[in-house]
């Protein structure tokens, strides 16, 4: 019903905010990992929203990118998950994180998500392993690496980041810790696979 909200950021608060558009004022509930990105009150501010409808309320849940309303989207999918458990475990776990769950069948890392048990963790990846791929987590990681954000994720960042985590992988490392490695390389962007590699085996050996 509602793709996103495009307005004036005009209230924040604990569990979500309000954005005024059309002078209407859309209260718009988010997980913690989009508080901590958002601007100033008073600027413009774009919420991609997921709509839902349960007998007793009718909510907007809101997020920062089109990837994340969908993992969201894509949660609600799993048997169990209601919209406050997946708000819950995109609180828990930004996006970017859940995926890295995900990837490396970590089932301890989603279930420390309120009112997310072993087994309910265990279903969350059985049922989303074939949605998530490595290539929606590596763009994030250069941006996330101290480059110019998305803008730095072209050909050889994006190459060189994802070279340097299959070759962690090739070396015995889980997909999550190689990512996570790769994560923490400053100025990947500007860096060849190998560098990248030997950057991401210092962080390793700490």
């Amino acid at each position: 019903m509602f793709s996103y909200i495009k307005g004036e950021l005009a209230e924040v608060f604990e569990g979500g905010v309000v954005v005024e558009a059309g002078q209407i004022g859309w209260n718009i509930s988010v997980p913690v990992s989009v508080l901590d990105r958002l601007p100033r009150i008073g600027s413009e501010v774009k919420i991609f929203t997921s709509f839902q409808v349960r007998e007793d309320a009718m909510t907007l849940y809101g997020f920062l990118s089109r990837q994340d309303q969908r993992m969201f989207e894509e949660l609600l999918g799993v048997s169990g998950i209601g919209p406050k458990a997946a708000l819950g475990i995109l609180s828990s776990l930004t996006p970017d994180d859940l995926r890295l769950a995900i990837l490396s069948e970590d089932a301890r890392a989603i279930a420390k998500a309120p009112g997310v048990g072993p087994k309910t963790a265990k279903r969350i990846i059985l049922d989303l392993k074939d949605r998530v791929k490595a290539e929606d987590v590596l763009p994030a990681m250069v941006a996330g690496a101290g480059g110019a954000g998305a803008q730095a994720a072209g050909s050889l960042a994006d190459g060189a980041a994802r070279e340097a985590a299959e070759a962690l992988v090739a070396l015995g490392y889980s997909a999550s810790e190689a990512m996570k490695a790769v994560r923490q390389v400053e100025r990947a962007d500007e860096m060849t696979a190998e560098a990248v590699l030997k950057a991401s085996l210092k962080y390793l050996a700490f």
